[in-house]
C-alpha cells in the first residue's frame, strides 16, 4: 500500500493511498477464513464451512468489508505517519475520494485534529474597568419605588380626578356594535391605573374621572387577541368608578427598612441602603459585562490568538447559518437558489468570516476553561434551566425535557462555560471608583 500523509495545517490534513487489489483479495482470505468458523450454510456443519461456499454466500458482502478494512489500514498507517494519535481527532474522517481501477482503488482521506493553541499570557489581553458607579439619587429612588409598590391602598377622601398610579374600582361593561359581548362586563373590579392590565388605551381614558362618575369609552382590541370576535375591533364601554384608591405614603426610616430586610432585626436605614446599592451595582455590572465588556473582550482574543482551525467545524458552521437564512427567505428567493447552485454557493460563502470567528472563540473559550480549570456540570445545567422556566411560568421539567430532546443541552452548557470564563477574567481586572 502506498501512503502519502501530509499535514496541511496544525489543525487540518490529508491521507491519499493507492490500494492494490492483491491487498483487497488478500484481505477477502482473512474475512472470509473467520467467518468459515461461525456461518451457517446449509449442508455443512458450524465450524466446517469451505472458504469457496462461504465467498459463493457473502461474496458482495465480502467485497465491501475488505475494502472498508483497507480503508481502515490506510488510515492508521496515515496516522502513524503524521505522528497523531487517534484520539486527537475531531469528527469522522471524510472520504473525498474512492476511485476503483482495474488494479488498485485510489483513496484520499481528509482529516481534522483538535487545535492546539498558545494561550501566553492571555490575562494582559484583558483590560481594567472601573467598577460602575452608583448615586445616593439612584438608591433613594429605588428603595421608593420599592416601598411604593408593597405599600398598602388607602381611600382617597377629597374630590379629586383619578391620575395615573391610583387605583380605581369599577362597574364596566363592554359592547360590540352596541350589543354586550362575553367576558366584557365587571362590577367593583380594581384597576391599577399604568399596570397595563387592561387592553392598550382603556387605563388612559380612566385618568382625570372622579368618584361617582360615569363615562363611555371607546376602544380598539389589538389585532392578536385571543377572540377571534374582538381581535381588531372597535369597541365601547361603560365606565362608572366606584371609589379611588392610592397607596399609603412611605417614610424612609429604620422602620421601613426592617419591613424590607426580614430577618434582620437591627436593620437601620443605612443597612436597607447599602443593599440597595449593591444590588444596583450587580445589575450595571452585569449590564455592562453582557453589552459591552464581554463581547469586547472574546472579540479581542479572536483577533491576537492565531492558530489553525479544523475546516470541516467551519463548514458545518456555514451549512447551520445557510439553513437559517433560508428560513427568513421567499419562495422566490429559494426557488432561485434551487435553480442556480452557483448561486447557493456565493450565498454561503458570505457567512465564512462569521463562521470561522464563532469557531475560533469557541475554541479559545475551552481552552481558557481548562487553563481557568472552569467546568460545568449536568446539574448546574438543569438547575440553569429550571430557574428559568420558573420565572418564565413554564413547567421546569418539560423545559429540560424540550432541551434534552433538541439536543440543546451541549449548547446551554458551553454558554455557561463561556460566562464563567468571562466573567471570571474581567472580574480580575475590575478597579473600584
Amino acid at each position: 500500500m502506498n501512503i502519502n500523509a501530509k499535514k496541511i495545517d496544525a489543525a487540518n490534513a490529508t491521507i491519499e493511498a493507492t490500494i492494490a487489489n492483491e491487498e483487497i483479495q488478500s484481505n477477502v482470505e482473512k474475512i472470509a477464513k473467520e467467518l468459515s468458523k461461525t456461518a451457517k450454510i446449509a449442508g455443512f456443519r458450524k465450524g466446517k464451512v469451505p472458504l469457496s461456499a462461504v465467498k459463493k454466500q457473502y461474496g458482495e458482502k465480502l467485497e465491501q468489508d475488505a475494502e472498508s478494512q483497507g480503508l481502515r489500514d490506510a488510515m492508521a498507517q496515515g496516522l502513524k505517519d503524521l505522528g497523531v494519535a487517534s484520539e486527537a481527532l475531531m469528527g469522522e474522517p471524510q472520504i473525498t475520494k474512492f476511485e476503483k481501477g482495474a488494479d488498485s482503488i485510489e483513496v484520499a482521506i481528509k482529516i481534522a485534529m483538535r487545535p492546539e493553541i498558545e494561550l501566553g499570557e492571555y490575562s494582559a489581553m484583558v483590560e481594567d474597568f472601573e467598577k460602575p458607579a452608583v448615586s445616593d439619587e439612584e438608591i433613594t429612588e429605588r428603595i421608593k419605588n420599592l416601598a411604593d409598590s408593597n405599600a398598602a391602598l388607602v381611600d382617597v377622601t377629597e374630590d379629586r380626578a383619578l391620575v395615573l398610579g391610583d387605583t380605581a374600582n369599577i362597574n364596566f361593561e363592554g359592547f360590540l356594535d352596541g350589543v354586550a359581548f362575553d367576558g366584557g362586563k365587571g362590577e367593583n373590579f380594581s384597576l391599577a391605573l399604568g399596570s397595563g392590565q387592561f387592553i392598550p388605551g382603556f387605563e388612559d381614558q380612566l385618568v382625570g374621572m372622579k368618584k361617582g362618575e360615569e363615562k363611555t369609552i371607546k376602544v380598539t382590541f389589538p389585532e392578536n387577541y385571543g377572540s377571534d370576535k374582538l381581535a381588531g375591533k372597535e369597541t365601547e364601554f361603560a365606565i362608572k368608578i366606584n371609589s379611588i384608591q392610592e397607596k399609603a405614603e412611605v417614610t424612609l426610616d429604620d422602620e421601613l427598612a426592617r419591613k424590607m430586610l426580614p430577618g434582620e432585626e437591627n436593620a437601620t436605614f443605612d443597612t436597607l441602603k447599602e443593599q440597595v446599592k449593591l444590588q444596583i451595582e450587580s445589575e450595571k455590572l452585569t449590564q455592562l459585562y453582557n453589552d459591552e465588556l464581554k463581547p469586547k473582550l472574546l472579540e479581542n482574543f479572536v483577533a491576537k490568538l492565531a492558530f489553525a482551525i479544523p475546516e470541516f467545524v467551519v463548514e458545518q458552521e456555514m451549512d447551520m447559518a445557510l439553513n437559517k437564512k433560508a428560513q427568513t427567505m421567499s419562495e422566490e428567493e429559494i426557488a432561485e437558489l434551487r435553480e442556480n447552485a452557483d448561486k447557493v454557493t456565493e450565498v454561503r460563502e458570505t457567512f465564512r468570516d462569521d463562521a470561522t470567528n464563532s469557531v475560533k472563540a469557541t475554541f479559545i473559550i475551552d481552552a481558557l476553561a481548562r487553563a481557568e480549570k472552569i467546568t460545568v456540570n449536568e446539574q448546574e445545567v438543569m438547575q440553569t434551566i429550571y430557574f428559568e422556566a420558573m420565572q418564565m411560568g413554564q413547567d421546569p421539567q418539560q423545559a429540560y425535557n424540550h432541551y434534552q430532546t433538541s439536543g440543546y443541552l451541549p449548547a446551554i452548557q458551553m454558554a455557561m462555560v463561556e460566562d464563567k470564563v468571562l466573567s471570571k477574567l474581567l472580574n480580575s481586572k475590575i478597579k473600584d471608583v
